[in-house]
């Protein structure tokens, strides 16, 4: 029987914030944060599993998916929010002189980025609503994209999977370069146009509550009628946990170390001496991975 995989990156927000300050801007790569409601994307939409299996860094969004995956099935999976890291980005390693790309917001929050942090060179082009049908519209985000490459950094922050896709076609014309992250909302958090849960609901997995007590209209099917699927992909994926050496930046890109299995013998491959790349064969040999 196959059973479905996802692969996370065994980074946690320092690790991966000096991933992204040494990656350079002579390759393309694209960061991907997949929350609950992705989980669930991904058993539906075939362009979402495709950005997912080609992204450079897959950091797992949730603190709620941490938590149940450690009740659940005992496993212990790091997490590197996208708004955590953007904000990280923000105030510790981009530099005034930066060459940035934000692809979603409005014009005012970016002016709002440009003031608060004295960016030099940010670019900024708002895609307009339900872009992604239109080829005419992905082409000329793809173009503007392109045309600041190469850049330090590629905001993209038009929602998912809009956004993934956006970086997955990137990838494949193979003209960008610089590092993309999708990055959701977290602009709204930067520039006050949303507030963030605090720091306990965080810590707690409730980050998600606060965002539908909110903003409910917008929210409540996502997180009260389509949330609750996750439950049973939490018990049915396979999880992966990528182990990796530090330094996959400029010039160091060329593989991933093998694959640490999170499915059925994850105590095994945890804490046993057998090499990652044989647990991970013995504890999911007919997995399907999304890595």
């Amino acid at each position: 029987m196959t059973q479905e995989a996802i692969c996370f990156d065994d980074f946690d927000l320092p690790q991966v914030a000096e991933e992204a300050a040494d990656f350079g801007q002579g390759q393309f790569g694209c960061v991907v944060t997949p929350n609950a409601d992705h989980l669930i994307r991904l058993k539906d939409d075939s362009r979402l599993r495709e950005a997912y299996a080609r992204a450079t860094y897959v950091l797992l969004d949730s603190r709620f998916i941490a938590l149940l995956l450690r009740a659940i099935r005992g496993l212990r999976m790091p997490v590197c929010t996208g708004s955590d890291l953007t904000a990280k980005l923000f105030r510790d390693i981009i530099k005034p002189s930066d060459k940035l790309v934000l692809i979603g917001t409005t014009a005012e929050q970016a002016q709002t980025l440009r003031e608060r942090y004295g960016l030099q060179n940010l670019q900024h082009y708002n895609p307009p609503m339900g872009f992604i049908s239109r080829e005419d519209e992905v082409l000329r985000t793809l173009e503007f994209i392109e045309q600041s490459s190469p850049f330090r950094f590629c905001l993209l922050a038009v929602g998912s999977p809009q956004q993934e896709i956006v970086a997955g076609r990137l990838r494949e014309r193979g003209i960008a370069k610089g590092l993309a992250l999708c990055i959701g909302a977290s602009i709204n958090f930067i520039t006050g146009h949303e507030r963030r849960a605090p720091g306990w609901m965080q810590s707690v997995g409730l980050e998600w509550a606060y965002r539908l007590l909110q903003d409910p209209r917008r929210l409540a099917h996502r997180y009260l009628v389509r949330g609750p699927r996750v439950f049973p992909l939490v018990r049915s994926l396979n999880f992966v946990l990528r182990k990796r050496g530090r330094g996959a930046g400029e010039g160091r890109l060329a593989g991933h170390d093998a694959p640490v299995s999170m499915s059925g013998a994850e105590a095994m491959m945890m804490n046993s001496s057998m090499p990652a790349h044989q647990a991970a064969r013995q504890a999911a040999p007919m997995a399907k991975r999304i890595c």
